[in-house]
């Protein structure tokens, strides 16, 4: 499983990777975390407000951090 962190590597995107770290970790699932920073590939994405998640190539979220039980419930 491929999780995609989009943002520039500001405090919101930094917990949000944390919450996705936490929430793969807890579900147990394999996963592959990438760190997204460059401005054209986040919006290649279609995101215009950071930070964003993405798994598995789907946004599930952007402009705001999502906490680890919403994570959760999109890697199951």
């Amino acid at each position: 499983m491929k999780i995609q962190i989009l943002g520039t590597g500001c405090p919101k995107c930094k917990l949000l990777a944390e919450n996705a770290e936490a929430a793969a970790k807890a579900v147990g699932v394999e996963y592959d975390l990438e760190k997204v920073t460059d401005i054209n590939d986040i919006i290649a994405f279609g995101i215009m407000m950071t930070p964003g998640l993405a798994v598995d190539g789907e946004v599930k979220v952007s402009g705001k951090v999502a906490s680890v039980e919403e994570i959760k419930e999109w890697l199951k």
